[in-house]
């Protein structure tokens, strides 16, 4: 199955599908469960009150940081590892905590989320990223300095 690409396309086409990756898993966290969540927060905090022993407050304030700061983050690979590590966490407890009873079709997208972010804490977030142009500065101005 290797020879299908060949060598030399190998590392760019991996980065280019994490890029792809990184940007869905992001973008659409934001997009689609995140920015709802922050645009109505009384509610969230009135509807997670007592979540899990947690204030309202606390419980509604993690779930938006999670699925609007870190995934924001993550689309432009920004701290890609560490961020991976709420958005992770969140969709655990979305799939065996807050849908604990639920048939698996309702928290199939949170495992399926939840793979992606445990894949970037894993591979990081690829050439095309922040995190790449950040490293590259510093190994740069290490080099300058040496």
């Amino acid at each position: 199955m290797e020879m299908l690409v060949k060598d030399k396309y190998r590392e760019t086409l991996t980065d280019v599908g994490l890029l792809v990756m990184r940007l869905w898993a992001g973008a659409i966290m934001v997009y689609a469960h995140g920015w709802g969540k922050l645009m109505t927060f009384s509610e969230q905090i009135e509807r997670r009150d007592g979540f899990m022993g947690m204030p309202g407050e606390l419980a509604a304030s993690l779930l938006v940081f999670s699925e609007v700061f870190c995934a924001a983050l993550l689309a432009i690979g920004l701290a890609t590892r560490i961020v991976s590590i709420p958005l992770l966490v969140t969709m655990l407890i979305a799939a065996f905590v807050a849908h604990a009873g639920d048939p698996f079709g309702d928290r199939e997208l949170a495992l399926f989320f939840g793979t992606a972010y445990l894949m970037f804490m894993c591979t990081g977030p690829g050439k095309y990223s922040l995190d790449t142009v950040i490293e590259n500065s510093w190994k740069a101005r290490k080099q300058d300095g040496e």
